[in-house]
């Protein structure tokens, strides 16, 4: 399918351009993984609606993106509550596409047009990083959903940049 094809070849520049056998994290290599992590959301939402393997996708998103197979990783999705901490692989994927029975109805899935980011910050000191901001959800009619983020960066064994932490949350509103 054309969807996977180019989000895998997307994530691998990045990891090969951006930080692959690098020894320390550069600002543009974090810039780079958002985008990487962006498109891939569109392309699970793209393949959910076009009868892809968008389930596939998805297990190649989190195996290329995030370190849950070299460090432990801290995951808070928006939209849970019930469980709210993502500490395994299986964790993540419920929570991008969905479980049956469960809280997770598929935030990948939910028809995902674009991904914009808008960093408050970005940190790097060798071989982590940490960034911190908003990043914006456009929605098949158009719509965007505003979300706070935090994510920490890694470089594993091979020195490609992985997430180690995924914290975020819908901006707070008074009452």
């Amino acid at each position: 399918m054309k969807t996977v094809n180019t989000f895998v070849a997307a994530a691998c520049a990045v990891l090969v351009s951006g930080a692959a056998f690098a020894d320390e994290i550069s600002k543009d290599a974090v810039i780079a993984a958002q985008k990487v992590w962006g498109e891939g959301i569109v392309a699970i939402a793209t393949a959910h609606k076009e009868g892809g393997d968008y389930q596939d996708l998805a297990k190649q998103h989190i195996e290329n993106l995030y370190a849950y197979d070299k460090a432990q990783v801290m995951f808070k999705p928006t939209l849970a509550a019930e469980t709210p901490f993502r500490s395994d692989f299986d964790g993540a994927l419920s929570y991008f596409i969905g479980t049956d029975g469960s809280e997770d109805k598929g935030f990948a899935i939910k028809g995902w047009t674009n991904v914009r980011w808008e960093n408050n910050g970005v940190y790097t000191s060798d071989d982590t990083a940490m960034a911190m901001g908003h990043y914006f959800f456009t929605g098949p009619d158009g719509t965007e959903t505003k979300v706070e983020y935090s994510f920490g960066y890694i470089l594993d064994d091979d020195g490609e940049l992985k997430i180690n932490l995924h914290h975020s949350s819908l901006p707070y509103a008074p009452q």
